[in-house]
């Protein structure tokens, strides 16, 4: 019989009944360490007392007005967005999907106001991962997102993982108009856009006139460090996607982009239902009050190199599970030599979760809040998981 819940995941056989920073506890009473963070999403981990006062004091005055009027949380969270990063404005809803959706409306919207509509065809790269909708399979163009939804979105090119020669090529033709990109990727297996290839990015899309569009939707607020990732490299995109982290549990997703790049979104270009909403806006300001007070992320960044440390250490002591570490910051990914799925299931007889990725890659993703002590709590129970793999495999 067909399940009430649409069986579109494989779902582990766990239940979770509450949360508490970096730990959620199973309905059986068993706590589990969160090195997943719902997919990067709890950047404050679980039950944050800022956010939950944010939420709570938000539904006792209102929950929904809709675009037609003026929200002030909107507006407090645009002002704060725009402060901290390249953007002059942005557009709220509710994931990094639709965030997505509006990038590629925007870029064509963009060249069609600049009398060249022929300039539809943004590139992609092998690995990525930009949503599920139509338009976001079809940006990612892998067989294992599009195959039985064609036909796809028209106006994507997708290139090869880190080669030049091949984009340098594709961004001299008169059809492109933007070059799309995830500085980290997450779903493709945690491999990181080196800073010396994001600043070739923006001097490419320079010399040819193009927008460049990031992708932080996993890798955007604080995970990797910084406020966004694409700040290591000292060069910004025209236009960005941000989801996941910024509502700190709160589904809530953004599109910031510079003035001109968005000058073609006038009034009935787009909209949203949800979008913006107060709650989701109350969320977001004080997720973002949060990471931007002073020295939280010089401590995200000690916290990554803690947590690197314990992660070489851990492939060191099981090479027949773990080739490498990857990543940066409290993104990180272990390269596995065993199956990442079977390291996953281990993980969950010793009670910490992960994230699998493709290239047969582990996700360690915490909340941005973990201690260090929790940390070498992870890495215990993740060391109890690799040698139960171990004897797995030496038993096989």
């Amino acid at each position: 019989m067909i399940s009430p819940v649409l069986p579109s995941y494989n779902r582990a056989k766990l239940s979770f009944v509450k949360g508490e920073g970096s730990w959620m506890v199973e309905a059986d009473g068993r706590r589990f360490l969160d090195f997943a963070s719902g997919i990067a999403v709890m950047s404050l981990g679980h039950g944050h007392p800022a956010l939950v006062k944010a939420l709570t004091d938000q539904a006792n005055a209102l929950w929904h007005t809709s675009n037609l009027y003026v929200v002030p949380q909107q507006q407090a969270l645009a002002e704060r967005l725009v402060e901290h990063t390249f953007a002059d404005t942005v557009f709220f809803c509710n994931s990094g999907t639709e965030a997505t959706e509006l990038a590629v409306k925007m870029t064509r919207k963009y060249w069609a106001d600049s009398d060249t509509p022929e300039r539809t065809t943004i590139l992609t790269f092998e690995g990525a991962f930009h949503g599920r909708s139509i338009a976001a399979i079809s940006a990612a163009g892998s067989e294992k997102l599009t195959k039985g939804f064609g036909p796809l979105l028209p106006g994507f090119r997708q290139l090869p993982f880190g080669d030049h020669d091949a984009l340098r090529e594709a961004a001299a033709a008169p059809d492109v108009g933007a070059i799309m990109v995830e500085p980290l990727q997450g779903e493709g297996g945690i491999r990181t856009l080196p800073d010396a290839c994001l600043k070739g990015l923006r001097d490419l899309c320079d010399a040819h006139g193009l927008l460049l569009i990031f992708d932080e939707i996993q890798c955007g607020v604080g995970r990797t460090g910084r406020l966004f990732a694409h700040e290591w490299a000292g060069i910004a995109p025209d236009i960005m996607m941000v989801a996941k982290g910024i509502g700190g549990g709160y589904p809530l997703g953004a599109l910031l982009a510079t003035e001109k790049a968005a000058r073609g979104m006038t009034a009935g270009t787009h909209g949203s239902t949800y979008g913006g909403n107060p709650l989701g806006c109350a969320v977001g300001v004080a997720v973002m009050d949060e990471i931007t007070k002073p020295g939280f992320l010089e401590e995200v960044r000690q916290k990554a190199g803690f947590l690197r440390q314990k992660l070489e250490g851990l492939v060191a002591a099981h090479p027949d599970v773990f080739e490498s570490v990857r990543g940066s910051g409290l993104m990180l990914g272990l390269k596995c030599r065993a199956a990442n799925t079977d390291v996953v299931a281990a993980g969950y007889d010793a009670q910490v979760l992960t994230v699998p990725a493709a290239d047969n890659v582990l996700r360690i993703l915490p909340a941005l809040t973990i201690t260090e002590d929790e940390i070498a709590a992870g890495i215990d129970r993740l060391d109890a998981a690799a040698s139960a793999v171990s004897r797995k495999i030496a038993a096989a």
